[in-house]
């Protein structure tokens, strides 16, 4: 073996081992956790301060048995089903007016960012405030002569989740349009001017020229917003509605914290923490197949 080969390989051996920091980091706080979901999940266990009892697959009997678990899985399939199908289409045209450059599109841009911006507890006492009863919603279908549309949006049970729903859309439709509009913004101009020249519409040149270019990104941000509503619903119910009323806003995020802090069923929570997880996977699955590339179909 040359001098050179055992050079080389002396130096992979040292860069493989400038991985290891990050690869016990990755096992530490990742992979350790998401093993810990699947311990708990077969514990009675009150919380940190009590000492855990094993009782196997009985957690598992008792959530799938519990009818605010049937709720919370029918809530997050409607906030999802929704939510994603509304976000995305409309973020996409959106960024792709941005995109065109229309007059005062960098202040236009900065105001589609802003409600992403806001914290989520800023973002809660504003709603509570907005769709109150004595709020600016209702005082404004007043002033319409709308009285009879009048509701209390947040404590109504046939509004509760629409609510939520809409707050969803305002803070996260101008944010994924932004960066759509910027990834736009890199596609050749030349073929959107020859799409143009040979007489396509705006319309057109969006759906059938620019989207296809741009599908891989699609699917990138359809799959982040799908996980960040899934997943992050939990702090603006907490604040809003707090899973009511009944549990007609109770989603599986929020049900994972309501178990594990405020009625102290670690257990419980950590079954639900499972099937949102899996929830969360067969969805990726399901928008990368709905979103495939002309590419990959072609393979």
């Amino acid at each position: 073996m040359s001098s050179t080969s055992i050079r080389a390989g002396a130096r992979r051996r040292g860069v493989l081992w400038l991985t290891v920091p990050s690869l016990v980091w990755f096992a530490v706080f990742s992979v350790g956790p998401l093993a810990a979901m699947f311990v708990i999940a077969t514990l009675r266990w009150k919380s940190l301060l009590y000492e855990p009892t094993y009782i196997g697959v009985e957690n598992i009997t008792k959530v799938f048995a519990d009818p605010t678990f049937h709720a919370a899985i029918r809530n997050s399939v409607i906030q999802v089903a929704v939510a994603i199908p509304v976000m995305i289409p409309l973020a996409f045209m959106l960024g792709y007016h941005l995109y065109t450059k229309p007059r005062g599109y960098r202040v236009l841009s900065v105001l589609y960012f802003s409600p992403g911006l806001i914290s989520i507890s800023t973002t809660g006492m504003i709603f509570y405030g907005v769709l109150s009863p004595n709020g600016g919603v209702n005082g404004l279908l007043g002033t319409l002569g709308l009285d009879s549309w009048a509701t209390a949006w947040l404590a109504d049970p046939d509004t509760a989740l629409a609510t939520l729903i809409a707050i969803d859309l305002w803070r996260g439709v101008g944010w994924t349009a932004v960066l759509f509009a910027a990834r736009l913004a890199s596609l050749p101009a030349e073929v959107i001017e020859a799409a143009q020249i040979d007489g396509a519409g705006r319309l057109r040149t969006m759906w059938q020229v620019a989207f296809p270019m741009v599908k891989d990104y699609v699917r990138t941000l359809t799959m982040l917003q799908f996980l960040w509503t899934l997943f992050t619903s939990a702090a603006l119910i907490l604040l809003l509605t707090k899973g009511g009323p009944g549990t007609s806003s109770t989603t599986l995020s929020y049900l994972v914290y309501a178990k594990a802090f405020a009625q102290r069923d670690l257990g419980y929570s950590q079954v639900v923490g499972v099937v949102l997880l899996l929830f969360g996977i067969a969805g990726m699955f399901l928008i990368r197949a709905l979103l495939r590339s002309r590419e990959e179909d072609t393979r």
